[in-house]
């Protein structure tokens, strides 16, 4: 069963013209069909400004989409966005905490503003509390704590009304390895309950441990979508090749436009660093191993190669 389902989602917006110019508009989201399963974990990639919060803030009725269609838990979006508010959570990039409130006192409010009694909030706080291990510090303000903190604070007041869909928006930016792993975890138990999670990350590894399947996004548009997987076999290379110079010796870029076509099916060079892609890799070490002055680490292609192949290594603002 899917538990999203859209046809042709748009959003545009007015940009404000400067001086002597007009307003603009500007089409973030254009025509999305997306299709995500219940129970699963699906997730959205791209670069900054792709399209990924915004369709977000729509299927999470924050915005409405300027038009296509969207059922989101089995309701219109648009028709019953109060249904569709009761059964889903949402975590933003910035987060909803009242920092001079505490944890408890922050996920009381939320519990009571979804309509729960007391003793059932009190429940329900307690038990998120020792989930997302807050509970050392959960009564004080929240304004002492840690980014990590807050950050497990956010995704704690997401899931207060125990939503059949979670919407997290870069969830683990600014957590160190060991809460990540928590809420990589909390996420897996989610799972277990029938739950959905619908993310957006930029971590690459963090994608394909997670996923079920991933949408790639760039210019509001749906590029790829697969299971990671997936992804990797019909985009990419499945070995990789990283040539680094070393300092005062020879340059990799200069290696990479002498020699690295005889030995490597597509070639990328970012700054000091050339990175060949390759079926059969053994010629191209075996070559390597003879050169001084060069540096090189072989691997097996990843998400993250998929990913710059089809969006590109230049920066976005």
């Amino acid at each position: 069963m899917n538990i999203i389902e859209t046809q042709g989602l748009r959003r545009t917006f007015q940009s404000r013209g400067s001086k002597g110019s007009p307003a603009q508009t500007v089409e973030a989201v254009k025509g999305v069909d997306l299709q995500v399963k219940e129970g699963k974990i699906f997730g959205f990639l791209g670069p900054n400004g792709a399209g990924k919060t915004t369709t977000l803030r729509m299927l999470s009725t924050l915005i409405p989409p300027t038009s296509g269609t969207a059922r989101v838990v089995g309701v219109d979006l648009l028709r019953d966005a109060c249904q569709v508010r009761e059964r889903i959570g949402y975590v933003s990039q910035a987060g909803g905490t009242d920092v001079y409130a505490t944890a408890r006192e922050n996920l009381m409010l939320q519990a009571q503003l979804f309509g729960m009694s007391k003793a059932a909030a009190k429940e329900r706080v307690a038990h998120l509390l020792a989930a997302l291990q807050l509970d050392s510090f959960a009564d004080r303000p929240a304004k002492t704590y840690s980014g990590g903190q807050r950050r497990r604070l956010d995704i704690a007041l997401g899931m207060v009304n125990e939503p059949q869909l979670l919407f997290l928006d870069e969830p683990t930016t600014g957590l160190d390895p060991q809460a990540r792993h928590l809420i990589w975890e909390r996420l897996k138990q989610l799972l277990q309950q029938g739950k959905t999670v619908l993310l957006t990350t930029h971590f690459m590894d963090e994608a394909e441990r997670l996923c079920h399947r991933l949408a790639i996004m760039d210019n509001g548009r749906f590029i790829a979508e697969g299971s990671p997987r997936e992804l990797i076999a019909a985009h990419i290379e499945p070995e990789v090749v990283e040539v680094y110079g070393e300092p005062g010796e020879m340059s990799a870029a200069a290696w990479a436009q002498a020699e690295a076509a005889q030995f490597a099916t597509r070639v990328e060079v970012a700054g000091e660093t050339a990175f060949c892609y390759l079926t059969e890799s053994r010629p191209l070490l075996r070559h390597l191993a003879s050169q001084r002055g060069l540096r090189y680490l072989h691997r097996p292609a990843n998400l993250e190669d998929v990913f710059l192949k089809l969006t590109g290594r230049d920066l976005r603002d």
